[in-house]
Order: structure tokens, then C-alpha cells, then sequence
């Protein structure tokens, strides 16, 4: 069997396909080469790394699941565990040849997603065949072993980077060369996510003025791969933060100023790879990082435990997100006869809180109570089209589009207010739910129940309910980022790693709900350190999936991670109407190199200057004696 991808890409490995010789899946280039090697023969010093980002497994909540139905004079009809039903719905028209109305999808509430959950399984066109076949609906649901097995899996790349500096430790160029492991069949944004996506955020908060990446996808004996959590930027910011703690060693600059000298300060920015990076206050979180994580007082803390055998470390990682998914979406507003005001987004909530945030927005819109609102989501029969969840998108591209369905209600409603009120629409002022003008007032809520009116009807306003539709093009991307401190001690007689604290500065933009905030950040950290120290999917040499079960896979439990101290330092995003940037996936990209720079500066007085995630106890154990045998 072809395991991994640098195996696989090797000459004489077991060939997946005959159409792709070499077992080489994609070749992608991007970046000036010619600079990079320009300023590599300059620099005053070259750092390199061999860095692996280990293969994940998602572990959702809830496995994936479906129940199918059909009905020879409707079409058909399915449920399902998922995060985009409006592709799947097209897919899946295609495949059994209908029309998109004949085929209705629903996921109205999903226990976990993740990225996993967007891909069109076969299960799901099964389970339609057979509805179909025996006349009744039929159900099917993975078991733990099942979505181990089946579901697409994460990460998986073998990379190899060098950073050059100059002699005052400014950076000079940065090359990547990346070998991607796609699995044995190209999943939906397999290929997108070590190339496109990655490269958008290569280089992460600094000033590097030539990169050159190189990524070759390989086709191997293993589950495909696909977007997890983040998709391609915890990649890179996992081996552009190695780097920089890296060079902090080689050139005996403190970690913490070598950033400094080098992060990203006039903006917009556009980086080496043609990313327009619009603001941030990225030296700020820096300096707000080390302030929270008491890193003045670290030494007196590295001494304590080394009186109790303990080996202390301190790392930090600054991070850069571009966030955005697909660009686009859908909403619509809707008052009801109950007295509810619908709001439907085309977008996808797995557990992020999208009935609390969108409701706060409408609410501040329109001056009613939050409770007034219900979400309606992931219906095709219900919200006409939408581009599902992924790549932190729901905020900036479902808000910015609700918002101009919020506006287009009032627009409406401000006309048979006018009507109403006997005035000009210029004339009426709108706060708290009710207009104004200086006849009188009316409320929204007597505006919105006016609506189907005969008389009005006849006026030409009215209809049968206020609201509003709107579709919105944003192709703006949103950039997360902020700094992340974590300290560790490490046992060295058992190598085993405990994270002692974890500060996380992130800015988000404006924000919307910030206790969902700190929950989205919570979970990206629990993943985020669970690759670090504990997750690691494992195939032996015949391609057989070793971590097949919770019992061979380890995710984080709570005893396993410290109470987070979180802050917030906004800097609204001037690319859409709410100031916002995406929060899901932040705690994710930063976790990673956080915990390993925390886990080498503890390591350092040893001698270990490399190990790779998950940074089990045996994997550090061995790297301890390999570095001291005695």
C-alpha cells in the first residue's frame, strides 16, 4: 500500500490510480522562487524545519446520519447530519437525474460539524436509492467506528521551510515545500486546502517580502482528506510560528522581540502572495499576550518547577485567519401572523449559536425583542438558496445579507407608515420599533399587522406579510488574529505534558454575542491543543486505520485543559455593514504552535530542539533520552 505522502510521491510506490502516475494528485506552485533564493543567498542567516501536521479525525458530537424518503409524485426528501444542503441538493439532483425542487434536504439541528460534514457522502445517495426501491423511508446511522472509517479526515502534510533573516532579525523570504496527502480519492476541497487556502494566510501577521510555495498532493492508500476547522491556515501559521521561534533560538533574539521587529504595522498590506491584509492591531495583542500570560514573572515560575523535577516551558504564536468560505449569501425577513419575526440565512449553524447572534442583529435593526425572532436554516424547501457553513463565513456573509433584508423590511414598512401617519417617508424618523413624525407614530409591530389590508392592498402597499429578501455578492475577506501565550511542565522521567495556562488574545471585529464568542473560542482550543498533544490518526504499512475507535484515538477531556484566560481586543472590519470577522476557527490555528513553542522552551535545557505533534509521553520520553541518553 502507498502510507503517506512522502512515501506515496516516491518513485517505485504503489500506484493508487494508472491515470496518476507517480501517485502525484496536483502539482501547485505560487510565489516569486527567483526572490526567495535571491534573498536566501543574502541573508545573514537561513533557518530550516522539517515539520510534520499530523492527520486528524474530526470526532463530531454526533456521527454522521441520514433518513431518506420517496415519494413518486413529490421527489424526494432527506435528513440529514450536514452543514450545506443547498450543494448537496444540487449533487444530488444531478445524480438522480431531477430537477433541484424534486429533491428536498433539511439538517435543522447538527451536533458538530466541522468541515467534514459539508461533503456529500455516498451513504446519503444510498439511503435515497434504497427509499426509492422499497417504498419506505429509510434510515441509516454511523457508528463511531464507521465515521472513523468513512468520513473525511484532516490535515496531513509533510513540510519542509526555511526562513531567511537579515542581521538586525528582520525576515527576508520564506520557502515551502509541502507534501499533501489527499487520501485515495480527491474529496470536495481536499486539493483547496494546503494550496489556495493555505497560501492566503502563509507568512501570518509579519512582513516577509518574498515567498515561494511549493505543494504537491499525493494520492495514498487512506481516507481522503478534507477542510477541517481552519483548512489550510492552521497549517500555515503552525509552520510559520516554528519557524520564528526557530529563528529566535539560531539567532539568540527573545521570541517575543523577534515578532515585534517583524510584525505587520501599516495597513492595508498586501503580502508577498497577494494577500490585501485591511488592519489590525497585531503588535497590540502581542504586547496584551505576554501582559496576561505574566511572562515578566516566568522565571520565578520555571524555577519553582524545577525544585519539583518538573521542566517548565513558555511558547507564543501570533495567528492570521482569512476568513470568508464561499462568497455571497442569502436572507430573508419575514413578520408572522403568531407575532415571530423568521429570519432565514443561507447559512449553517452546528452548534456556533446562530438563533442567538442573528437574532441580536434583527433586534438591534428593527427595535423589538430578541425573543420576538426565530432562525430558520438548512431547509431547501424553506430558504430558497444559501452556501451552507465553512471557513468562519456565517457572521460576515449571512449577517451582511441579513442586514439587507432588515433594511429592505423597513423600507417597505417606512411606506405604509407614511401612508398610515399621512406624511412624507422623508419626514419619518425610526428608533426603538417605532416611527415617528411630527403628525404621530406608529409602531412596526401595527405597520407589520396593516400588511394584507384591503385598503392598503388597494393603495398599492401592504401585500400578504412584511418582509424583505436580499442577495448579497461579498467578496471581501475578514482577518482574525491575535496572539496566544501557553505554558507547560513536563515530566521528564514519563514525558508527560500538562498545559498549565493558556491566554488568548483574539480580535474578532465588532462583536455580535461575546460569551458566543469565547464558546466558539473554547472548542477551536480543545481541538487546537488536542492535535498538539494528543490526536493522531495512524495507518500501518498495509493501509489499515490503527485509531479506529475512541479507545485507540485520543481527543482532549476537561481534566486534560486548563480554565482559558480570554480577551478580546476588536478592530471592526470595515468590509461589511457589522464590523465583523469570523471567530469560529481562530482557537484552532493558534492552539497548535502555541502549545509546541511551550513544549521546545520547556525541552531547551535538555537539548531536544525538535518533536513533532502529538507530543504524546512516549514521543517526548524518547526525544528526552535521544537528547541526554545517559
Amino acid at each position: 500500500a502507498a502510507v503517506g505522502a512522502e512515501a506515496a510521491l516516491r518513485p517505485g510506490a504503489p500506484r493508487v490510480w494508472d491515470e496518476a502516475p507517480g501517485n502525484l494528485a496536483f502539482l501547485y506552485r505560487r510565489g516569486d522562487a527567483a526572490a526567495v533564493a535571491a534573498a536566501m543567498a543574502r541573508a545573514a542567516a537561513v533557518v530550516s524545519l522539517a515539520l510534520d501536521n499530523n492527520r486528524l479525525v474530526a470526532v463530531p458530537l454526533e456521527p454522521r446520519g441520514a433518513i431518506g424518503r420517496h415519494d413518486p409524485g413529490a421527489g424526494f426528501d432527506l435528513l440529514l447530519s450536514g452543514q450545506g444542503v443547498h450543494e448537496m441538493r444540487r449533487q444530488l439532483a444531478g445524480i438522480f437525474g431531477v430537477p433541484e425542487a424534486a429533491m428536498h434536504l433539511a439538517a435543522p439541528d447538527v451536533g458538530g460539524g466541522f468541515g467534514p460534514k459539508n461533503v456529500l457522502y455516498p451513504e446519503y445517495v444510498l439511503v435515497l436509492l434504497a427509499a426509492r426501491r422499497l417504498g419506505r423511508p429509510v434510515r441509516w446511522t454511523a457508528s463511531r467506528g464507521e465515521d472513523f472509517l468513512s468520513s473525511a479526515q484532516a490535515r496531513d502534510n509533510r513540510t519542509r521551510a526555511q526562513l531567511a533573516l537579515d542581521r538586525d532579525g528582520r525576515f527576508l523570504a520564506l520557502s515551502v515545500e509541502t507534501a499533501a496527502d489527499m487520501g485515495a480519492y480527491l474529496s470536495g476541497l481536499g486539493p483547496l486546502v494546503p494550496t489556495l487556502a493555505a497560501a492566503s494566510a502563509m507568512g501570518g501577521v509579519y512582513a516577509v517580502p518574498a515567498i515561494a510555495v511549493t505543494v504537491r498532493g499525493a494520492f495514498t492508500h487512506t481516507v481522503p482528506v478534507d477542510a477541517y476547522r481552519g483548512a489550510g491556515k492552521p497549517e500555515s501559521n503552525y509552520l510559520v510560528e516554528r519557524l520564528v521561534d526557530e529563528a529566535a533560538r539560531r539567532t539568540g533574539i527573545a521570541p517575543l522581540e523577534l515578532r515585534r521587529r517583524n510584525i505587520l504595522s501599516t495597513f492595508p498590506h498586501r503580502g508577498a502572495l497577494g494577500t490585501d491584509v485591511e488592519r489590525g492591531a497585531f503588535a497590540a495583542a502581542l504586547d496584551a499576550a505576554a501582559l496576561r500570560a505574566g511572562a515578566d514573572a516566568f522565571a520565578g515560575r520555571r524555577a519553582e518547577a524545577a525544585r519539583r523535577g518538573r521542566l517548565r516551558g513558555l511558547g507564543f504564536a501570533c495567528y492570521l485567519e482569512t476568513a470568508r468560505g464561499q462568497p455571497g449569501e442569502w436572507a430573508g425577513v419575514r413578520f408572522e401572523r403568531d407575532g415571530s419575526v423568521a429570519l432565514a440565512v443561507g447559512t449553517q449553524s452546528n452548534g456556533q449559536g446562530h438563533e442567538t447572534s442573528f437574532a441580536q442583529v434583527a433586534a438591534d435593526r428593527l427595535g423589538l425583542p430578541v425573543e420576538r425572532f426565530r432562525l430558520v436554516q438548512a431547509d431547501t424547501r424553506r430558504v430558497p438558496r444559501g452556501k451552507g457553513h465553512g471557513g468562519a463565513r456565517s457572521l460576515h456573509q449571512g449577517g451582511t445579507a441579513l442586514v439587507a433584508a432588515l433594511a429592505a423590511t423597513l423600507d417597505k414598512a417606512r411606506a405604509v407608515a407614511a401612508l398610515l401617519l399621512q406624511c412624507e417617508v422623508a419626514d419619518l424618523r425610526f428608533a426603538a420599533g417605532v416611527f415617528s413624525a411630527p403628525q404621530g407614530s406608529v409602531t412596526l409591530d401595527a405597520v407589520a399587522e396593516s400588511f394584507g389590508d384591503p385598503a392598503l392592498a388597494a393603495s398599492g402597499f401592504g401585500g400578504d406579510r412584511l418582509g424583505a429578501t436580499a442577495d448579497t455578492a461579498l467578496e471581501a475577506v475578514t482577518f482574525p488574529n491575535g496572539c496566544h501565550a501557553a505554558e507547560v511542565e513536563v515530566d521528564p522521567e514519563t514525558g508527560r505534558v500538562t498545559l498549565e495556562r493558556y491566554t488568548a488574545v483574539d480580535d474578532f471585529g465588532t462583536l455580535v454575542n461575546p460569551l458566543l464568542t469565547e464558546g466558539q473560542v473554547h472548542g477551536g482550543l480543545a481541538q487546537g491543543i488536542g492535535q498538539a498533544l494528543f490526536e493522531h490518526t495512524a495507518y500501518d504499512a498495509a493501509g489499515q486505520l490503527l485509531s479506529a475507535s475512541l479507545m485507540d484515538y485520543q481527543v482532549p477531556r476537561a481534566a486534560d485543559l486548563p480554565s482559558f484566560d480570554t480577551a478580546f481586543l476588536p478592530v471592526p472590519s470595515r468590509s461589511n455593514p457589522l464590523g465583523v470577522k469570523g471567530a469560529g476557527q481562530a482557537g484552532a490555528i493558534a492552539a497548535p504552535a502555541t502549545v509546541m513553542n511551550a513544549l521546545l522552551d520547556a525541552l531547551a535545557p535538555l537539548g531536544v530542539t525538535r518533536i513533532d505533534m502529538p507530543a504524546t509521553p512516549a514521543r517526548v520520553w524518547r526525544a528526552i533520552r535521544a537528547a541526554r541518553p545517559s
